[in-house]
Parts: C-alpha cells; sequence; structure tokens
C-alpha cells in the first residue's frame, strides 16, 4: 500500500488520499466522542474494542499521508492534516491503552484532553472541506452541498473583526478563558451567551468543544473558563465567582450581549459550582443547567436557597451516576423546588458520570425558544 502511494505523485492521487484520510479521521472523531459519551466503568473494555479498527484505520492513513508527495503550494494543508491525524490517533490510543482500574481514570482523561485538541486542530480547515464543516455544526444547520464551503457560509465565524475563538491568559495555563464568537454577532441584535464550566482537572480549552458545534450551528457566544486551581474553587467560591463575574462582564462590554439571556451550566464540579456562583449575589445569570453535579452543602449556609426563588434551573443527570448517585440529584431537585425555584428534571437512563452532548439542544432551547433548530 505505502509503495503505490508513494509512486502516486499527482494531484489527484493526492487529492483522493486526503479526502480518504479526511472520511477516517472524522469517523475516528465521532467514534470516540461516542464512547466517551457512553463511558461507564463495566462498559469499558467493550468500548475499546470497538474503538480498536478506528486506530487501525488512522495509523494506516497517517502513514499513507507521509507516504504520498503533495502540490507545493498545498504543502502547509498537508502537514496540517497529518498533525490532526496524529492528535486523533493519540487520543484513540489513550482510550485503547490497558491499564488496571486505579490507574486507568489517568488515561481517560488524557483521551478525553487530545480529542479536544485534535478538534482544535481541525476547526481552522472548515473554510477548506465542506465534511469538516459539517463537523462542527449540528445535522439539521449542515450543507448537502459536497462542494468546498461557500464564502456566505465560511463567513460565519471566519477570520472577520470579532469572530472565531478567543483566547485570554496563558492558553495552556489556568485562570483565563477560552471565547467563540460567531462573526455576524457585531451586526445583530442583543444575543444570549452560554457560559460552559469544565469539570474536575478540565480546561476551558478543551470543554469549549462540548458545545461548541450548537454555538456555531445557532449563532450564540461560548464562553469556556478555566478554573484557577484544578477544579473550581468549591470550598471558597468567591475565588472563582469573582473571576467569572469579572470575565462575563468583559465579553458583555465588548459584544452585543442581552443581558436577561446568559445561561451558565457545566459538568461535575463545574455544574455543583454553576449552583454556587450562580445563585450568589450579583450573580449575572439568568439560567442554570448543572449536568451531572449535586448541591454543594455552601449552598445552605450563604444565602443560595433563599434566592433561587424564581430562578430557572434545568437540571441533568444520569441514572448510573457512579461519582454522584442519581439520588443526590433528586434532592437537589426537591430542595429546589421547596425554596421556589422554577426546576426542570431530567434524568437520563443510560447516562453515568459522563457528558450527555445529546442533551446541549433540549438545554437551549428550554433556556430561550430563539435557539431551537428546524
Amino acid at each position: 500500500m505505502l509503495a503505490a502511494m508513494t509512486a502516486t505523485q499527482g494531484e489527484d492521487g493526492w487529492r483522493a488520499q486526503v479526502a480518504r484520510s479526511g472520511g477516517v479521521l472524522l469517523q475516528a472523531l465521532s467514534a470516540l466522542e461516542a464512547a466517551l459519551r457512553r463511558l461507564h466503568p463495566p462498559e469499558i473494555e467493550g468500548l475499546r474494542e470497538a474503538l480498536a479498527p478506528r486506530l487501525r484505520d488512522l495509523v494506516e492513513v497517517r502513514e499513507s499521508l507521509a507516504a504520498v508527495a503533495p502540490p507545493e503550494a498545498l504543502e502547509d494543508l498537508h502537514h496540517h492534516l497529518g498533525r490532526v491525524v496524529a492528535l486523533a490517533a493519540r487520543a484513540l490510543e489513550a482510550f485503547l491503552a490497558p491499564a488496571p482500574p486505579e490507574v486507568a481514570a489517568g488515561g481517560i482523561l488524557e483521551a478525553m484532553r487530545l480529542h479536544a485538541r485534535a478538534q482544535e486542530a481541525l476547526f481552522p480547515l472548515r473554510h477548506v472541506f465542506q465534511p469538516v464543516s459539517d463537523y462542527f455544526l449540528e445535522p439539521a444547520a449542515r450543507s448537502r452541498d459536497p462542494s468546498p464551503p461557500r464564502a456566505a457560509t465560511a463567513a460565519q465565524d471566519s477570520g472577520r473583526p470579532g469572530g472565531g475563538i478567543h483566547v485570554a491568559g496563558d492558553p495552556e495555563g489556568r485562570g483565563g478563558f477560552h471565547l467563540y464568537v460567531p462573526a455576524a454577532r457585531d451586526a445583530s441584535p442583543p444575543g444570549p451567551l452560554v457560559v460552559a464550566l469544565h469539570g474536575g482537572f478540565g480546561h476551558g480549552r478543551d470543554f469549549l468543544w462540548t458545545w461548541l458545534r450548537e454555538a456555531r450551528s445557532r449563532g450564540f457566544l461560548l464562553l469556556a473558563p478555566t478554573s484557577r486551581d484544578t477544579t473550581w474553587s468549591l470550598q471558597d467560591p468567591e475565588i472563582d465567582g469573582r473571576a467569572l463575574r469579572s470575565m462575563v462582564a468583559w465579553v458583555v462590554e465588548r459584544w452585543r450581549i442581552d443581558r436577561e439571556r446568559i445561561l451558565l451550566t457545566g459538568l461535575s464540579d463545574g455544574a455543583t459550582f454553576s449552583l454556587l456562583a450562580g445563585l450568589a449575589v450579583d450573580s449575572p445569570f439568568s439560567a442554570l443547567a448543572p449536568v451531572s453535579g449535586v448541591l454543594h452543602p455552601a449552598n445552605f449556609a450563604n444565602g443560595n436557597l433563599e434566592r433561587a426563588a424564581g430562578r430557572r434551573i434545568h437540571l441533568v443527570h444520569g441514572a448510573l451516576d457512579w461519582m454522584f448517585p442519581v439520588s443526590l440529584a433528586r434532592e437537589a431537585r426537591d430542595v429546589l423546588v421547596q425554596h421556589g425555584a422554577d426546576v426542570v428534571y431530567h434524568e437520563v437512563a443510560d447516562l453515568s458520570h459522563a457528558y450527555p452532548r445529546e442533551q446541549n439542544g433540549r438545554i437551549l432551547t428550554w433556556f430561550d425558544p430563539q435557539l431551537g433548530l428546524p
């Protein structure tokens, strides 16, 4: 196979190999995303077996890409695609690496990080390849045209002033944020802002991709902060709470944001902190959507529960959650309802302690019916 590819030096052969590599890459990223959604300790070995062929395919196309010569004018594109394929392969390798239960979590967290970094590296290619553009859109917003993205489509988050991904602080450090802005936002009426908080040991740079597809499809700003420590300041909420309010204020000052439509959501520790910060004094958030979190005991002592009256809260929790048993989510629902909160509670039967990406649309439509897709 490699010898045949080496002999194929024409541009048509290179384009065919790029198209094939891109297809394998997108299938692998989607398969890993699905595995991370179904992540549950008893199921890990089965998920690994299902992903193993995807890794073999990625390794093969990585070698094939290295063996084919690109046209001189497209060398940068060729090497960039190769880097994305390599990142995706590393993500699958981390997930598939055999490990005893006590250390397996480290490999899975690394797989999550690399999966996000592969998407980050792939994102600039949305202007070149329609399938890549479609990957970063929800199915209802995808094009049926196989040709490269049209200028009007690519402009929705192009390099035009204000559009794209903005970074505050060291991209690898803590305490900053990553922000996605649709380019058309500056010329549009004030719109919503979604603030998404990562889980413990996570990073805003990576958690951004959990919501990017929806933000790009529906045209809202997406803010993904990073906690100052390895997780949110649950024992002293004002540490990260003050920083969070400052970040939101910075965004509101620079873009046309409807202050009555600011959603705070989060996963795990990020969900727990979303209740602490979202119910605090001077909270800028109009609705809260914690996913797989708990009601921290501090809420009972700091006045948050009294401030919960009338607040719109959408709780999502998995019936199989092994870290925060579902009974805790039901208790949180009942306490918040008792204190007058306007609560929607959604219990997902097949969800463990993982992020249910398919719930994003439900959350958004609840938060703001104008964000619904056809």
